[in-house]
């Protein structure tokens, strides 16, 4: 066994009784104090140990008390892992105390992984407030469609009060104009009670710009690797263990201050860590041993874009231990068969056996050439269980990245729209939902800042344009600094209950009871699937078993009728869906109630329907 690395605390550590213990790693610096501004001012000299982390203990420090960091005797910065930024980015940081939130949620024992429906929200839109407090009574609607799981955007504080939250400077900062620290903690408590499960998205492979001033305290960053925002963070190299602790710390304050279920890990692709011990497994060990502690499991869900399966594999086997990764792989097979788009990574998909591998082996790029990067990519996934997979049909990078981001609702017809939820939620995956996706919202969700740097406004708009170079060319060019961008992407909740809305609302609620009733649906073990396509008429069909329960499913992603015979076994086969049927507002079933072997059947365009043994 190597060596465990000392952990260290960092951040202001609220005692009670008016006492207080700060903590920063500024491991080159000779001399840092903490300044406090208000109620009075004074300065607290620290001493440093021989980690480089600097301490000190104050009496008269309360709740609310704001303070910098005051460097080599002239220079004041937030502190790096303030909890609060009052006044922003660039303003003094704030003690909190942890211990004032009455916390309901004792009994809970959070949602296995395997069982998780995830919905993704915005905070900043999902509701005309854009707070944690106005997200509360909206629980009720998403717990009755069937959403056990809501994944937050990431809230670390990032300049103004309009961001997606990926430039967050302040990684253990609450976002003040969505509430602070009290709000989000009663968010995830009001969740807990509805039997919701938060996921909070963290991103721990760059810094945003403004604000930025993590490498006043130390050598966060390394010249070594370059990454798509600049320099990359300092996983591996010299004096790299500040750096790691720095992160290790922030997870798992989110699990105990906050009460997290599961942290989405940020495009894993861009932490680069070329160490005998990645990152992400040590992070993993921590989680797990923190995990032992609370007696409930935390989970770790990465987005990568490597197809790469070390990032589930078991530490024990050289993995990283994540407990899940997004496939991409399953978006793109089902975006291109649904809209024929092939620009950009789309080229490398559009046929209808690229899902039927999605379906099979979670990655369709297993070491394939992939024309898109011209080389070799991805790693086998068929043998890992498809709960340790992600997938959506829209989230907020595939809509965001398009210039106009449009949703699949702006795309594709509405038969289209309920091919697509079938897909997603009869697949052997953990589904995840992009709000507003349930009731087919038509608005965008666009790329949106409120930088107060005037230079930066200029590179953003500049960064984006480039961008779409190679995508989406059509329409015009969405300013990402203007509010109306901004509000164009807040939902038009109220049309959850009219017309086509209100149908795709029941059918996605209708498909997540089938979900979670069904046996065959419920087991996410790929070995008990078969799928096979008929690539001419663009046609799918899908069994699923666990032990004596079976289901068949036929989608059809062409724009007209097609005849097929049903590759099932012999017995009774009864039709318990069909998105054609007037209930859906279809134009009516062609497919007959019972299913017998070998008859020639006919199925609807753009449609699916799902037998039950």
């Amino acid at each position: 066994m190597g060596e465990a690395r000392l952990k260290v605390k960092i951040g202001s550590d609220y005692l009670g009784n008016s006492r207080c213990e700060f903590t920063v790693w500024a491991p080159d610096l000779k001399e840092v104090a903490v300044q406090i501004i208000s109620p009075e001012e004074r300065l607290l000299p620290m001493q440093q140990d021989e980690q480089g982390y600097w301490k000190v203990k104050a009496e008269g420090i309360d709740p609310g008390t704001l303070y910098f960091y005051k460097l080599e005797g002239t220079t004041d910065r937030p502190d790096p892992a303030s909890h609060l930024q009052p006044e922003g980015v660039h303003g003094p940081s704030q003690v909190v105390d942890p211990s004032t939130m009455h916390w309901n949620d004792a009994q809970w024992s959070g949602i296995p992984l395997e069982e998780m429906i995830i919905y993704e929200l915005h905070v900043g839109t999902f509701t005309p407030e854009g707070t944690f407090d106005a997200i509360i009574p909206r629980l009720s609607d998403l717990s009755e469609l069937g959403v056990n799981a809501i994944e937050i955007m990431p809230v670390a504080q990032f300049p103004g009060e309009r961001n997606w939250g990926y430039d967050g400077t302040y990684i253990f900062g609450v976002q003040n104009s969505y509430g602070g620290p009290e709000a989000l903690k009663r968010l995830v408590d009001a969740c807990h009670q509805q039997g919701i499960a938060v996921i909070l998205d963290v991103v721990y492979n760059h810094f945003g710009p403004e604000g930025n001033y993590i490498s006043n305290y130390g050598p966060y960053f390394t010249e070594t690797y370059k990454t798509p925002w600049g320099m990359a963070v300092n996983f591996d190299d010299a004096r790299s263990d500040g750096v790691r602790n720095f992160f290790i710390q922030n997870a798992l304050y989110w699990f105990e201050n906050y009460h997290m279920d599961a942290l989405r890990l940020d495009a894993i692709h861009a932490i680069y860590d070329l160490g005998a011990k990645h990152f992400l497994q040590e992070l993993s060990e921590d989680v797990d041993l923190l995990s032992q502690q609370l007696g409930k499991k935390m989970y770790l869900i990465a987005e990568s874009d490597l197809n790469d399966v070390r990032v589930i594999r078991d530490r024990s086997i050289g993995g990283n231990g994540m407990d899940a990764q997004w496939s991409d792989d399953f978006h793109h097979s089902l975006h291109t068969l649904l809209t024929g788009e092939s620009l950009g990574y789309y080229q490398d998909f559009g046929k209808c056996e690229h899902l039927a591998t999605a379906f099979k082996e979670s990655f369709v790029y297993s070491w394939k050439f992939s024309p898109n990067r011209r080389r070799y990519h991805g790693s086998d996934a068929k043998d890992f269980p498809g709960h340790q997979f992600v997938i959506c049909t829209q989230n907020h990078d595939q809509v965001g990245n398009r210039m106009l981001g449009e949703r699949l609702s702006q795309l594709i017809s509405f038969e289209g729209l309920k091919l697509a939820a079938g897909v997603l939620l009869l697949s052997p995956n953990i589904p995840m939902l992009f709000m507003g996706e349930e009731y087919g919202d038509e608005s965008p969700f666009l790329y949106f800042v409120s930088h107060s740097d005037h230079d930066l406004v200029e590179a953003v708009r500049k960064g984006r344009k480039e961008e779409f170079k190679d995508f989406h060319l059509e329409g015009e060019f969405q300013d990402p600094v203007s509010p109306e961008t901004f509000h164009k992407c807040q939902l038009k909740w109220e049309k959850r209950q009219e017309g086509k809305h209100k149908a795709l609302l029941e059918l996605y609620q209708h498909l997540i009871s089938l979900r979670r009733t069904i046996p065959a649906l419920k087991n996410l073990d790929k070995q008990n699937l078969e799928v096979s396509c008929t690539e001419a008429d663009k046609l799918l069909q899908l069994r699923r078993w666990s032990q004596e329960n079976q289901i068949f499913c036929v989608m059809n992603f062409s724009q007209k009728d097609v005849n097929f015979q049903a590759t099932v076994p012999h017995g009774n086969w009864s039709k318990i869906l069909d998105s054609s049927d007037s209930k859906w507002l279809g134009s009516g079933s062609t497919l007959p109630d019972k299913l017998a072997s070998g008859k020639e059947l006919t199925i609807s365009p753009l449609s699916f329907a799902v037998f039950a043994q």
